[in-house]
């Protein structure tokens, strides 16, 4: 098991990581719209591109584009 940290992305609050990476997985943690220095910007369609900026900048440390997202899941 490897820990996976961006300085591209937000820095975990609490006890959590980024991303971990488990045999030929990775794991990515829930992402918000907060920007790497702890920003909130804009409306729901800049924080949700800011999201996804959060997102592809975690796979990118392991050489991951979001073309090898297998599954996203969300809690309403």
């Amino acid at each position: 098991m490897k820990i996976i940290f961006s300085e591209k992305a937000p820095k975990p609050v609490g006890p959590y990581s980024q991303a971990v990476k488990a045999n030929r997985f990775l794991f990515v943690s829930g992402q918000l719209g907060i920007d790497p220095e702890g920003n909130v910007k804009g409306d729901i369609e800049d924080q949700t591109e800011q999201c996804i900026l959060n997102i592809k900048s975690i796979l990118e440390k392991e050489g991951l584009t979001l073309k090898n997202v297998v599954k996203s899941y969300s809690i309403s």
